[in-house]
């Protein structure tokens, strides 16, 4: 019997569950390969080839390589996993969020400090 997911049918939110921590596995575990020194080396050297070397979907192969964190999680990427590939590619959490939303770091920065988003018109 399948679950039944009402958290599901939030508009512009992927809910990490079970589900996507299965369906995201391979690229959270490349994510936590960042951990060590000479993988980022190997991966900033060449990423096609590092890539080859995980069962990584065509979708999320693409997401990684183009840094498509929306994409990366909705192929099942965590983002406290994929914050390790940012910080690979010298991004920091603001950049990367920044990235998520359309906005510049600086914009996000500008909103976050006002704020944050009014919750009105963002569905």
């Amino acid at each position: 019997m399948a679950l039944d997911k009402p958290y599901k049918n939030v508009p512009g939110t992927i809910i990490f569950d079970a589900e996507q921590a299965r369906k995201g596995y391979q690229i959270n575990q490349l994510c936590m390969s960042f951990m060590k020194p000479e993988n980022r080396e190997r991966y900033l050297a060449d990423r096609e080839a590092y890539l080859d070397e995980w069962q990584l979907t065509p979708k999320a192969r693409q997401a990684i390589l183009d840094l498509d964190l929306n994409a990366a999680m909705e192929e099942g990427g965590n983002i406290y996993f994929l914050a390790k590939l940012g910080a690979t590619h010298g991004l920091s959490f603001q950049q990367m969020a920044g990235s998520m939303t359309g906005m510049s770091e600086a914009a996000y920065r500008d909103m976050m400090i006002s704020g944050g988003r009014r919750p009105e018109g963002n569905l």
